[in-house]
């Protein structure tokens, strides 16, 4: 970068500098001759998670926290006849969230020729990386991946979802993928280039989370010493992601309902509003609905989420799946660790295939990269699973299965019969269906209500078992 002749001026402004690198859409970092932040723009804030405030006097290195940072960075060799350098790297947010970016790094030259500075931009490149080879596009959308009924129709709908701006409400259990599927609608829509934020709704306390939403003014309250943008403002022209949305205080509940409805932020201290260009994507492991009868969730704001709700099932009900995601992660992880690990030994598997996974398919990624982590062999032995998962039977598995069976049926008088025994799951599965069949003369539909399964979800399995 060339003479610069207003550069001296510029970082003796910072108000000024603040106006200029804030309207440029890609992350900008500009430093000092020792490579420390002389401040950063609004895009950086939102795809770092670190405020300008914050960043300013410190090494490069601590916020972007690029794998290039650790090994070699192109700045400690540039001197004032360097041209500028570019090069993809990944960096770790505030989030610990991994990032796939490109940047480009310049020297600053004043007037007299000598180094100013440097100036980085930075460009996530998470929507355009091409997906790894080994998730086939057929079954996946985004990095989201399954074969199952279910995740088929779920496919189908999400690019529709992706392409209008419609808030999402997205419900699931814990580990179910939830922060996956908003990043993946985002990924995929006009906003993309756009940041994606996203908020904990139960990881603040109410004060912390109203300014760390909306922002403050300076002397709003105690230790307001300056002026701070909340995520809804580091989100235009983006996507805003409020995870465990069910957590969020009644009062706040109030100011994200009046936000919904008229796209403006008050900041905390200040009653002039600011207009902002968000799409809000709520998610909840939570019955929203019961939170409405009991009070503790307004129903008024569960419409205006409600727009387009998205559920995602459980693992236990993706059965087509389990063996997709096992190989999936596997292969992720060798590659992710150096080995050459061709698969499992039949233990391994059939301890893995009868797991009831509560923690859905968070828990089993954790368990496959343990796994690979320790062991030494080309194939993940039974003695390289998680400790809890040898110790624990296959019939504690099972048995969790079929209480979860039961008590989904609710307290009707006609229910799965409790002496029903068999060598895995399968066997006792295959029981269940005959007996529900003898118990409801062959009829299909109240067989699976004794099931508690939908006629779809019956007619598959015994497809599977091969019931006539």
């Amino acid at each position: 970068m060339n003479n610069l002749s207003t550069i001296q001026e510029l970082f003796k402004s910072p108000v000024a500098l603040k106006a200029i690198i804030d309207e440029i859409p890609m992350g900008i970092l500009l430093l000092d001759p020792q490579r420390r932040i002389i401040t950063l723009n609004r895009t950086l804030e939102a795809l770092t998670g670190f405020y300008r405030e914050e960043a300013a006097g410190i090494g490069c290195h601590h916020i972007l926290r690029s794998r290039i940072c650790f090994k070699e960075c192109p700045l400690l060799k540039m001197d004032k006849h360097s041209e500028p350098v570019s090069y993809q790297s990944d960096i770790i947010n505030k989030d610990r969230q991994r990032i796939p970016i490109r940047v480009t790094m310049a020297p600053v030259i004043d007037l007299k020729g000598d180094i100013a500075g440097y100036l980085e931009a930075v460009e996530d490149i998470r929507a355009i990386n091409t997906h790894h080879a080994e998730t086939h596009q057929a079954f996946s959308f985004s990095h989201i991946i399954g074969k199952s009924p279910k995740m088929e129709k779920l496919f189908q709908m999400l690019p529709l979802i992706a392409q209008n701006d419609s808030s999402v409400l997205i419900t699931g259990e814990t580990g179910t993928g939830k922060d996956m599927l908003a990043e993946a609608i985002h990924e995929s829509s006009s906003r993309a280039k756009g940041p994606f934020i996203k908020v904990n709704c139960g990881a603040l306390p109410e004060t912390l989370l109203e300014s760390e939403l909306f922002g403050h003014r300076k002397g709003a309250f105690t230790g307001a010493v300056e002026n701070k943008t909340g995520r809804f403002r580091l989100a235009q022209n983006g996507t805003l992601f409020l995870t465990e949305i069910g957590d969020l205080p009644l009062s706040l509940q109030i100011k994200l309902l009046t936000f919904l409805d008229d796209k403006i932020v008050y900041p905390l201290g200040s009653s002039k509003g600011v207009h902002v260009d968000v799409r809000v994507i709520a998610g909840t492991h939570r019955d929203l609905e019961e939170m409405v009868h009991a009070g503790k969730f307004r129903e008024d704001l569960l419409f205006r989420l409600n727009v387009v709700r998205v559920h995602l099932p459980p693992l236990r009900e993706r059965e087509e799946d389990l063996r997709l995601l096992i190989d999936h992660f596997l292969n992720n992880f060798s590659m992710h660790f150096g080995k050459s690990i061709k698969g499992f030994t039949s233990k391994a598997l059939n301890l893995l295939k009868t797991y009831s996974y509560p923690g859905n398919v968070r828990e089993l990624r954790n368990i496959i990269e343990y796994s690979v982590n320790i062991c030494q062999d080309d194939r993940v032995d039974i003695d390289h699973l998680p400790a809890y998962l040898i110790e624990a039977p296959h019939e504690k598995s099972i048995h969790a299965e079929t209480g979860g069976l039961r008590k989904s049926m609710g307290d009707k008088r006609q229910k799965v019969r409790k002496d029903i025994q068999g060598d895995s799951w399968p066997d006792i599965e295959k029981q269940m269906i005959l007996d529900a069949l003898y118990r409801s003369g062959g009829r299909r539909s109240k067989a699976a209500e004794l099931l508690g399964w939908g006629r779809s979800t019956l007619w598959r399995k015994m497809k599977q078992y091969d019931i006539s």
